[in-house]
């Protein structure tokens, strides 16, 4: 089997392995903005499973598709015909938008050998590559999930890393909400940022076909919003999605000490909360 590139992959380098990987569709949408689910039976690469992120996720909290337990990942993994030993590539079909967040999932669930498809299904489409409707019957398989706590970030981590400016803080949401100067698309939420967090809007991280930006543009975006990239990092944004697209650039920059706040500002910007533990600045 050929090594995979991690943790992203061309869509020429798929197109020449797709018997030799795993292949998972985890196209998400905003809500009220469709389903995904319906879009991948209508087209999808070949071999491709459907991830359901929403689905897919701790049912014990009110915060949108918070990272699952590891028995019940391992469980939905497996029924999807995806073992531990398997290589995985990871697509979406925004380009590189969602499927950060899975790769991130699997990361977060002991898995090493996963990657996402640069540019996902936009730009696999766009080169006239082969899909199809076919839906695949999974042979369901044993999945080992073992949680690695120092890729995820719970409000208590980021509270002590505000406390003690022991880790950077990256905002993947708009300027607009950073800065307050908009409202935030889910009911219930404050505008702001957490106290010394720095923003670079995920979409400054990619190209008009969906890929990620080279590494030297990357970088440059990274320390033009005052990123230092020999320091650790906590990736957030407004669900835990998009802060996966910075874990996943820190990544393929070899920036390894980065963790994902998973409740996002979701959790922290909950009009009820008590701003003494949850702190928020505008402006």
């Amino acid at each position: 089997m050929p090594a995979l590139p991690t943790p992203l992959v061309s869509t020429d380098w798929l197109g020449e392995h797709l018997n030799d990987v795993k292949i998972i569709d985890a196209s998400w949408r905003m809500p009220d903005a469709g389903v995904a689910r319906d879009d991948y039976n209508k087209r999808h690469i070949l071999g491709a499973v459907f991830f359901n992120i929403d689905a897919i996720s701790d049912k014990a909290t009110d915060l949108p598709h918070m990272l699952p337990v590891p028995g019940a990942f391992a469980d939905a993994v497996g029924a999807m015909g995806v073992s531990h030993e398997d290589a995985i590539v990871v697509y979406d079909d925004m380009g590189v938008f969602s499927a950060p967040r899975v790769w991130w999932t699997f990361r977060a669930m002991g898995h090493e050998r996963v990657a996402v498809l640069n540019g996902g299904l936009k730009k696999w489409l766009a080169e006239g590559r082969n899909v199809t409707d076919a839906l695949l019957t999974a042979q369901p398989v044993e999945y080992d999930a073992s949680l690695q706590p120092l890729l995820v970030r719970n409000a208590i981590g980021v509270r002590a890393v505000i406390a003690d400016n022991t880790s950077q803080i990256i905002d993947a949401r708009s300027a607009e909400h950073f800065f307050g100067r908009a409202p935030e698309p889910r009911a219930g939420l404050l505008s702001g940022a957490m106290p010394g967090a720095k923003n670079v809007s995920f979409d400054r991280l990619l190209n008009d076909d969906g890929t990620m930006k080279p590494p030297d543009v990357l970088k440059a975006v990274f320390i033009a919003a005052g990123i230092d990239m020999d320091a650790p990092a906590i990736t957030t944004c407004g669900s835990g999605v998009t802060a996966a697209v910075l874990a996943l650039a820190l990544e393929s920059l070899g920036h390894r000490r980065w963790s994902l706040y998973d409740g996002s500002w979701a959790e922290w910007g909950k009009e009820e909360h008590d701003r003494a533990e949850y702190p928020i600045v505008t402006g």
